[in-house]
């Protein structure tokens, strides 16, 4: 879910040489009746809750411009080719689409790279901007102050846990952990008394990416200590200290004691679909460190429908390292619509967005990805409070959670960190080794913009 430390050249060289990105469709072309929409598809071939709600769109979109049409461009790649592909796609006016769904992650590098149109001037006009959370529209403002996409809806992060394993194991069913140590306790007690069950889920390393950044690192990091990772006071990139170190040292003893699952697997780029449509409908995984979306997978309209989910499993915030307050950690990020620089069509693809984020439209979206509402009167709506079990648990934790630093250099400091927990899982560096190394590519990275705390 992030750029290579080298940049995306490379990546991108090898994606094309390769051929592997399935996309339909080409740039924004020199057609002013045609609206191009490059979006992500998932690489889970049944998953089609975002196409379909696109073409639920569609329809709309052309009864209320006469004469206009929408032409989707679906990605279907992971995440990391599918930033790959975009950005290569923003290049030139002639591939250029003129809407594109962007992570938060990655749009304030796709801003200082100028693929990104400012939106300024169309948000100043709409009234709907102001039921939008300040820190859903702070995901996608530049360090310029200007915004460049509208946010869709946003996410928490917290501890999904399978009851019936846990029953097996002697666990309770409202099991809350208070301290990492708690954490790693249940995963021992599961592994002794369920075998064959993989304990703990903890994303890592760098094939999959910023999910492993974000979910499995960061989820930890944040835990340890204030500002942990940047210091917006310095305006420096934090070392690799000790609440480093022991964030990378849980990761190594969930590898090391054999409580996650085969590395081979947690390496995998697209673990996380094995994870939603295998390990945890299967009852082969009793904790998982995840997303508050996880239940889009198994929704009537998911890639793996599993009815019985809302009874199985149950949730529990992240807790802090030791405790300490406010006891209770998340990370937050989620995806915007955006225009692009080269688009040729704008003013038409501001109107689509418009249309995406009508109140009923944003509702539609929220339900079936299973998003947290970034929309007041959204977050109010009786069908989205319905919409699945948990999501009152997830909507909780917003005021516990953290954003990633809104700055261009941050998907380098990613690949940094997912390097980093990489060399742990796989047992070819020690915490301290790799937290040196981590911190030699800061520097670089960052130009030396770097300061040492809460060692």
């Amino acid at each position: 879910m992030r750029p290579t430390p080298l940049g995306l050249a490379a990546t991108l060289a090898a994606v094309l040489a390769a051929g592997s990105l399935t996309a339909c469709g080409g740039g924004s072309g020199s057609d002013p009746d045609t609206l191009k929409v490059a979006y992500q598809r998932n690489t889970n071939n049944k998953v089609r809750y975002q196409d379909d709600y696109l073409d639920l769109v569609k329809k709309q979109f052309a009864k209320a411009h006469d004469g206009k049409k929408i032409e989707l461009i679906p990605i279907q790649a992971s995440e990391n080719d599918y930033y790959a592909k975009i950005q290569q796609m923003m290049r030139s006016p002639k591939t250029a689409p003129d809407l594109v769904y962007e992570d938060t992650f990655l749009i304030n590098s796709d801003i200082e790279s100028g693929y990104l149109r400012p939106l300024d001037p169309y948000l100043d006009k709409w009234r709907d901007w102001d039921l939008f959370a300040d820190t859903a529209k702070t995901a996608a403002k530049a360090r310029d102050g200007k915004t460049y996409g509208v946010p869709d809806g946003t996410d928490t992060r917290g501890l999904w846990f399978n009851k019936k394993l846990f029953a097996k194991a002697g666990l309770p069913a409202d099991w809350t952990p208070r301290t990492w140590d708690e954490i790693l306790d249940a995963a021992r007690t599961v592994k002794k008394k369920v075998p064959g069950v993989t304990p703990l889920n903890v994303y890592t390393g760098k094939g999959p990416g910023e999910g492993a950044v974000m979910q499995g690192f960061e989820m930890l990091l944040y835990g340890t200590g204030a500002d942990p990772l940047y210091d917006p006071k310095t305006e420096k990139w934090v070392s690799g200290g000790k609440g480093f170190r022991d964030s990378l040292d849980f990761v190594r003893t969930v590898y090391s004691e054999k409580l996650g699952p085969d590395v081979s697997d947690a390496l995998d780029p697209n673990v996380g679909v094995r994870v939603a449509t295998e390990w945890m409908p299967e009852g082969k995984l009793a904790i998982n460190l995840d997303g508050s979306w996880m239940g889009q997978q198994w929704q009537k309209t998911g890639g793996k429908p599993w009815p019985e989910w809302s009874k199985t499993l149950g949730q529990a915030p992240m807790p802090t390292q030791h405790g300490a307050a406010p006891g209770k950690v998340s990370m937050s990020g989620g995806w915007t619509w955006a225009i692009p620089a080269k688009s040729r069509n704008p003013d038409l693809a501001w109107e689509l967005i418009k249309m995406l984020q009508t109140k009923e439209n944003a509702v539609e979206w929220d339900v079936r990805a299973a998003q947290i509402a970034v929309r007041e009167d959204v977050a109010k709506d009786p069908r989205y409070l319905k919409s699945m079990p948990g999501v009152d648990f997830f909507t909780s934790l917003v005021k516990h959670t953290h954003y990633r630093p809104a700055l261009p250099v941050y998907p380098k400091v990613s690949a940094a960190i997912g390097e980093a927990m990489e060399g742990v899982t796989t047992g070819d560096a020690s915490p301290s080794a790799a937290a040196k190394s981590y911190d030699q590519e800061l520097k670089t990275i960052t130009d030396g913009a770097v300061i040492t705390k809460n060692e």
